[in-house]
């Protein structure tokens, strides 16, 4: 393990707000790292004394002004953020809690460059770049819709 701050010797752990609404599912472009430029879903550190839900509705707002309710965990995932020799930067357990839109419009904001919905049949599309396991996640929030 490369030379780390104590408090980056461990996993980070944060959320993805996953909204599934008529077929479709929200994705904001990513404007910072890792996965800039990429499509993924809203979300971000917990904060500290923050529940899982909480953080997802939190994240969901601030990254495309939409309001949410959370609903439940649909999987959660490791993320490794990785240096060019291929040593860890950053370990993150990703939550994904799968979110019941409830108003607005999608507008990017805080970290994101582009909020947009997308058909659920389109995400295996080479057109749209994707962080890793987008579709799948998406898939099995749809599936509890």
């Amino acid at each position: 393990m490369p030379d780390l701050p104590p408090a980056m010797r461990r996993p980070i752990p944060a959320v993805l707000a996953v909204v599934i609404r008529d077929d479709r599912v929200l994705l904001v472009r990513r404007a910072n790292p890792p996965d800039v430029g990429l499509w993924g879903f809203p979300g971000g550190k917990i904060d500290l004394g923050e529940s899982i839900e909480a953080a997802a509705v939190r994240e969901l707002f601030e990254e495309t002004s939409i309001r949410g309710e959370a609903c439940d965990v649909v999987t959660a995932v490791d993320a490794l953020d990785l240096d060019a020799d291929q040593s860890i930067r950053h370990h993150y357990i990703l939550v994904a809690v799968r979110c019941r839109w409830l108003s607005g419009t999608p507008i990017a904001g805080d970290d994101a460059l582009e909020a947009a919905w997308f058909d659920l049949d389109t995400l295996d599309s080479a057109d749209l770049a994707m962080s890793f396991g987008v579709a799948d996640v998406a898939r099995q929030a749809a599936k509890r819709a």
